[in-house]
């Protein structure tokens, strides 16, 4: 059981960009909030009271990031290694028993989020829980960088990033790691939409 204020959540936006041009993908507006800063905002606005710091993983721009009001952190790693580099970025700064990890680039993830994932914790060998929602083929599909997880993992991913592992579930699969759907009638089919693409982010803001 997760109480509150366990969970440390950290915005992942140390991503090139090189889909939308090589731009820095945080700082762009999603309806005239940088996207980075809507996420932050969503995420004080967890329902249940779990998620207690906040911290943003950027390497770029750091004093934009900065005036959003959480404390940022470069990844450890060089050369931009991808969304595990911010795991564990996160991971090693994390002073709760569990780290939530949300890209900056889905602005209408779940209100819910961290409640939902934390209700596979319920189940004492669950090491990591990482939502699933549905595509338009109706198959559920997971979404690897929206992960709920233990703190105690960072040595193993640590590991895992030493060997040349880059690929997020190549890691999770290592451990006891439950999907958690998103399906429900009242679930928002578009709340896993990720914008690489500054036509995407529009399209995002103008359904």
């Amino acid at each position: 059981m997760i109480h509150n204020h366990e969970i440390t959540a950290i915005v992942l936006a140390g991503g090139r960009g090189s889909r939308m041009g090589g731009v820095d993908k945080g700082l762009q507006n999603f309806h005239g909030t940088p996207l980075a800063l809507h996420t932050v905002l969503r995420l004080q606005m967890q329902q249940g009271g779990l998620v207690g710091e906040l911290m943003i993983n950027a390497n770029r721009n750091l004093s934009a990031y900065e005036a959003f009001g959480a404390p940022v952190w470069p990844d450890t790693l060089s050369d931009y290694a991808g969304p595990l580099a911010g795991f564990m970025t996160g991971l090693e700064r994390c002073e709760t028993p569990y780290l939530l990890t949300v890209p900056c680039d889905t602005p209408l993830f779940p209100f819910d989020l961290a409640q939902r994932l934390a209700q596979a914790f319920e189940n004492e060998t669950t090491e990591i829980a990482m939502a699933a929602a549905l595509e338009e083929d109706g198959q559920l599909r997971a979404q690897p960088v929206f992960c709920l997880m233990r703190v105690g993992l960072l040595e193993s991913l640590v590991a895992f990033i030493q060997a040349g592992g880059r690929k997020i579930d190549g890691w999770t699969d290592q451990h006891m790691t439950v999907l958690v759907p998103f399906n429900l009638p009242g679930d928002d089919a578009r709340a896993f939409c990720n914008t690489n693409t500054l036509a995407e982010l529009h399209a995002l803001e103008n359904p």
